[in-house]
C-alpha cells in the first residue's frame, strides 16, 4: 500500500520492487534496484525516509523517521544494505553497506557508519555511533559514542545511562513519565496522519537482463533438475566404485 501522509508522497524509483502488502506512508524516498517485501512497513512521520540503492528492506521490518516542531529524526539508510525480517529501525543514520539482522532494534539519534553491522536481536540504542566497518554481537546492547557493548545481563546497567524519554519524546522525567508519553505521542500522530490516503499500487517492472557471467540465464535455470538429476547419478557412480575397492582390498 501506497499512502500520501501529511500532504507527502512516496517517492519510489521505477526500478525498485514494491510487494503488495507491504506499506509505504509519506515522505520516503526509495532509490534504484531496491527490494521491500513483504509486510514492511515504511512510514515517515514528519521527518524524511530515504533508502539507497540495491538496499533490500526484508519481510516485517519497521522503518520510520519521526520529527515535530521541537525534535527532528529523519531515517537514512545507505546503499547496498539489507535489513532483516522484523528488524526495527527509527529516526537513525545507516551507512552504506551496512547489515541489519533479524529482529534488531536501532532507535533514534543512532548512527551505524559504513560497512557496520548489528547481529541477530541486538539494540543500538539512541544516540549511539557503531563505527565503520564494525559488529554488534547477537543479543547485544551498544550504547555510546563510539558505541560500548554491553551483554545482555547489563541491560539494567545501561537503562540507567540512557535518557530515552527524554530524547524520543521531549518528556521530562517523573513518576508519570510513560503515561505522559503516550498521551504525546498519540496527539503527535493523529495530527500527523488525520488526512492520510491511500495511492495507487507501485507499478512493479521486471529488472533488465543482468551482463554475462552474474547469473544464469533463463534456459540454463530451467535445466537445474537435469543437472542435479546427473550429478546425483555420478556420486552414485563414484560410491559404487568406492565399495568395490573396499571389498577388493579386504579380499587381498
Amino acid at each position: 500500500m501506497i499512502v500520501s501522509s501529511n500532504a507527502k508522497k512516496p517517492k519510489i524509483h521505477s526500478s525498485s520492487y514494491v510487494a503488495p502488502s507491504a506499506t509505504i506512508g509519506g515522505d520516503v524516498t526509495i532509490g534504484s534496484g531496491c527490494a521491500v517485501l513483504h509486510g514492511a512497513v515504511v512510514v515517515s512521520e514528519g521527518a524524511p525516509l530515504t533508502i539507497g540503492s540495491d538496499t533490500v528492506i526484508m519481510e516485517n521490518a519497521v522503518l520510520k523517521a519521526s520529527g515535530g516542531s521541537v525534535l527532528q529524526f529523519p531515517l537514512s539508510i545507505g546503499e547496498r544494505c539489507i535489513v532483516g525480517p522484523h528488524a526495527y529501525v527509527v529516526g537513525a543514520t545507516i551507512g552504506e553497506g551496512c547489515f541489519v539482522a533479524a529482529g534488531v532494534k536501532i532507535f533514534n539519534g543512532a548512527t551505524l557508519e559504513d560497512g557496520s553491522g548489528v547481529a541477530l536481536g541486538a539494540i543500538v540504542h539512541v544516540k549511539t555511533r557503531v563505527p565503520k566497518g564494525a559488529s554488534v554481537p547477537m543479543q547485544h546492547i551498544a550504547f555510546g559514542d563510539p558505541a560500548t557493548i554491553y551483554p545482555p545481563d547489563k541491560a539494567p546497567e545501561v537503562h540507567k545511562l540512557v535518557t530515552f524519554y527524554e530524547t524520543v519524546f521531549n518528556v521530562e522525567p517523573g513518576d508519570d513519565v510513560r503515561a505522559r508519553a503516550a498521551e504525546t505521542y498519540a496527539k503527535f500522530l493523529r495530527k500527523t496522519h488525520a488526512h492520510d490516503a491511500a495511492l495507487d499500487e507501485h507499478k512493479n517492472v521486471k529488472p533488465p537482463p543482468r551482463r554475462s557471467g552474474e547469473e544464469p540465464p533463463q534456459t540454463q535455470a530451467t535445466e537445474v533438475d537435469k543437472v542435479v538429476d546427473v550429478m546425483m547419478l555420478e556420486l552414485e557412480e563414484m560410491e559404487h566404485r568406492r565399495q568395490a575397492a573396499i571389498k577388493r582390498q579386504k579380499g587381498r
